[in-house]
């Protein structure tokens, strides 16, 4: 599995090192364009609009912040890799316990796996005991793709899980949702609401995540497994792109080369006839 982010993680004074491995795996089918009569990908250049010079190469592309219509502030490739300097986390502490349940679902972003380098699985062991036997979770930062996150450390089964959580800036105010209908401007009888708690009752399984699947990309993957099959495929014989132009720029010297001749003169024409006859 790879390796996404590794160093030590801080238990107060104890020293843990650990690796962390992306524990979502992207099962989205993925489908690219193409051109439908030539069967090739369709790529996209990148182009400013306006610009003379077309086409942009990267060289040409700096990174800013628009902070106004047509306002833009240019923040340069050495003062980012100075800020990542100052502010990346090299080493995780844990910074404080909380409850697992204080955290509401909307902060989560996403889950890395962890295990301990060699030489550490006696103190990983310990924390993942400690944190089982007292139900809490650790708080940590950490830096993870250019990018510093808050995140918390919990136990998941038999070892120890990593998630990054969203800072409270970064979630909305439900308050910004209009037209949210409040208890007094509704009014529910009572006989619906013990009819509403029936059927959630009734309802009420265990939660078994393999009971759950992806109908749709099943369903798609079952359409293009049977294309497949049936061979209703579209075939483009790969064409060596140097070769192509070797060829067309052959082809383009010769049309021009048979439509730059010079005409034969009226006299050079007579001439070419009479010998002709001759022989």
């Amino acid at each position: 599995m790879h390796t996404v982010w590794k160093g030590n993680l801080s238990f107060g004074l104890v020293n843990i090192g650990i690796k962390l491995h992306s524990a979502i795996e992207d099962k989205d089918v993925k489908l690219i364009g193409i051109h439908k009569d030539c069967l090739v990908p369709i790529q996209y250049e990148k182009v400013a609009p306006g610009c003379e010079e077309g086409l942009v190469e990267p060289e040409d592309i700096v990174k800013a912040y628009q902070y106004g219509a047509n306002k833009y502030v240019i923040v340069s490739e050495e003062e980012l890799r100075n800020l990542k300097r100052e502010y990346e986390v090299e080493s995780v502490d844990l910074i404080s316990f909380v409850q697992l349940e204080e955290i509401d679902p909307i902060y989560f972003e996403r889950s890395y796996f962890i295990n301990p380098m060699e030489g550490s699985e006696r103190t990983y062991v310990l924390l993942r005991q400690a944190l089982e036997r007292t139900g809490k979770i650790g708080i940590v930062k950490i830096s993870l793709r250019s990018r510093q996150h808050l995140a918390i450390i919990r136990v998941y089964k038999h070892g120890l899980i990593l998630e990054t959580i969203h800072y409270p800036d970064e979630v909305r105010s439900i308050q910004q949702v209009s037209n949210l209908p409040s208890e007094e401007q509704v009014t529910i009888q009572m006989k619906e609401l013990i009819a509403a708690t029936t059927l959630i009752n009734q309802l009420t399984v265990p939660f078994v995540p393999e009971d759950y699947k992806d109908e749709y990309r099943t369903a798609l993957l079952d359409l293009i497994e049977t294309k497949i099959e049936k061979e209703d495929v579209e075939v483009k014989s790969v064409i060596n792109p140097n070769k192509e132009n070797i060829i067309s720029i052959m082809e383009a010297l010769n049309k021009s080369i048979e439509q730059t001749k010079p005409e034969k003169s009226p006299k050079a024409k007579s001439a070419s006839k009479t010998k002709k006859a001759t022989s």
